[in-house]
């Protein structure tokens, strides 16, 4: 469930284009403005202004907002702009060839996402910046997690809902031969089977390994493996399980402590508002006993909190 509220009588692209160009006009940028159109606009619509803002202007709507805005409502904005397959590849493209390389986050992306959704953003990473993803992954990662990673962007999955309960009480046997009870961790067993199982049969694992064993296989993950690997396997099965959970968990760990990692608390918005937000915010809360809105409003301020609070969307009591 989506979080954004559009308006119930919505004005034309067109229209939407000349606001836009309004609100840059003269001294200083009318960011409120701007927040008030492109923060209630679905992916369709802001296409939609895109292509009117550029044949009304002869410019980049993109560029526009980018020479117009600056910090975090920036970035923010920017990430908002795309649809979700071409954002994702965004995002992936700059953790794996950006100025600061970060392995975390292209992990979370890619692991987090179904196959096809990885298919298609895999066509357009590829369109869009000329490199194969699969080349980006092999030069930046190593080891296990680049092993899995490359399994998981190739490989296709079933994606419906049946599960045969002896396959999974079999790859539950297997994965704790693989690594609780020998000496050691036989981490390509972990990774064939998380990177070919479908959501659906990785939940009947999960389920299998803590009857059998008396242990959640999350637990086993986090005993058997470490670093990159180790998340990238947890995001796999946290997100076959419950991804809103998983997404709710990732926002209080960019909220907590001194310091918001502003990067991370941008990311899982954009990305999710449009998906499941009304779900993380429901997890969050009875996780954390705290409004998500009421978090990220006390961690942010200026136009950057109106931003990020606009795509949230009212908190239900």
């Amino acid at each position: 469930m989506a979080t954004l509220t559009v308006p119930p009588v919505l004005t034309s692209p067109r229209d939407d284009a000349m606001s836009l160009y309004r609100a840059f006009k003269g001294f200083g940028c009318d960011t409120a403005a701007v927040i008030s159109i492109l923060a209630h606009r679905d992916a369709t619509q802001r296409s939609l202004i895109e292509q009117e803002y550029k044949a009304m202007y002869s410019e980049e709507l993109s560029k526009r907002l980018a020479s117009e805005l600056r910090g975090d409502v920036e970035r923010a904005i920017l990430a908002w702009m795309p649809d979700p397959g071409t954002r994702d590849a965004t995002i992936v493209r700059d953790a794996l060839a950006g100025d600061v390389i970060d392995l975390k986050a292209a992990t979370e992306v890619i692991c987090s996402r179904t196959q096809p959704q990885i298919q298609h953003f895999k066509q357009i990473y590829l369109a869009k910046f000329h490199a194969h993803l699969e080349q980006d992954i092999e030069y930046q990662a190593s080891g296990d997690l680049q092993k899995l990673l490359l399994a998981y962007i190739s490989t296709i999955r079933y994606q419906g809902p049946e599960v045969d309960r002896g396959r999974a009480e079999h790859d539950a046997k297997a994965l704790f031969k693989a690594g609780e009870k020998k000496m050691g961790t036989d981490e390509d067993k972990f990774i064939k089977i998380f990177s070919q199982s479908s959501q659906a049969h990785l939940v009947a694992v999960d389920i299998a390994y803590d009857s059998m064993y008396g242990n959640s296989l999350r637990k086993a993950i986090k005993s058997e493996t470490s670093g990159n690997f180790e998340f990238a396997l947890l995001t796999i099965l946290q997100c076959a399980k419950n991804p809103a959970k998983y997404f709710a968990k990732v926002l209080h760990k960019a909220m907590e402590g001194l310091g918001t990692n502003d990067k991370t608390l941008t990311r899982v918005i954009v990305t999710r508002t449009e998906i499941d937000m009304q779900y993380i915010k429901a997890e969050y809360e009875k996780k954390y006993k705290k409004s998500l809105n009421d978090a990220v409003h006390s961690e942010t301020s200026s136009h950057y909190r109106t931003f990020l609070l606009s795509l949230l969307g009212a908190t239900h009591r």
